[in-house]
């Protein structure tokens, strides 16, 4: 289900999760437009919750920087991005990826989502967490996704703990968020847990 360019050099993935709220699939160059203008519009709705934007952020050159080291990654099993679509217009509403897999002992990756603010809180997001969630625990063999949010980011938490992570913890200067170490709290869940709630796989195409 993974494609890649001949050279060596890196063609998006050839793979695709439906569900019946959305679709994932892996960005590609002739998503830059649609990707960019979301960002831009949504760029005061989401700095808060990010990491700084460089300067570049929402060029076609840095896009396209963003989708070989992203298509590298899913080569060398470190990271798995998304974009997320929806299914009747094929508009892109978000993304979301897991990345820092963690192989040997550990089998873990951690996950991170983003919705445009004209997207947010109609449950793009958490049906995508459930395609992804079944990607990792199903077709790559993960035991463990690991998520963390902002304590104050209520939408987040609230995602997390409806598709059935746990809470864990807390974690002083986690992360470097909109310039300053920022506190975050920690989510993770079980690939036996995810089988518990029984959740119908997606289809992949």
């Amino acid at each position: 289900m993974i494609r890649f360019l001949s050279g060596g050099l890196i063609g998006p993935p050839a793979v695709r999760l439906d569900g019946p709220r959305c679709y994932i699939r892996p960005p590609s160059p002739h998503d830059w437009r649609a990707w960019a203008e979301l960002r831009s519009a949504s760029r005061d709705f989401l700095t808060p919750w990010e990491p700084t934007w460089p300067a570049d952020a929402l060029s076609r050159a840095s896009f396209a920087r963003r989708l070989r080291r992203q298509a590298q990654e899913w080569r060398d099993d470190l990271s798995y991005s998304f974009l997320i679509f929806d299914p009747h217009t094929d508009a892109v509403v978000g993304g979301l990826g897991l990345t820092n897999v963690r192989r040997g002992v550990a089998q873990t990756a951690t996950l991170g989502y983003w919705a445009g603010k004209p997207y947010a809180s109609k449950g793009y997001v958490s049906a995508a967490t459930r395609l992804v969630l079944d990607f990792a625990f199903t077709h790559i063999g993960l035991h463990r996704v690991e998520a963390a949010c902002l304590p104050i980011n209520d939408a987040s938490r609230t995602l997390l703990e409806r598709v059935g992570f746990t809470h864990e913890g807390y974690a002083r200067g986690y992360l470097r968020i909109d310039g300053v170490w920022r506190d975050h709290v920690l989510y993770a869940i079980l690939a036996d847990e995810w089988r518990d709630r029984g959740v119908a796989p997606p289809q992949q195409r």
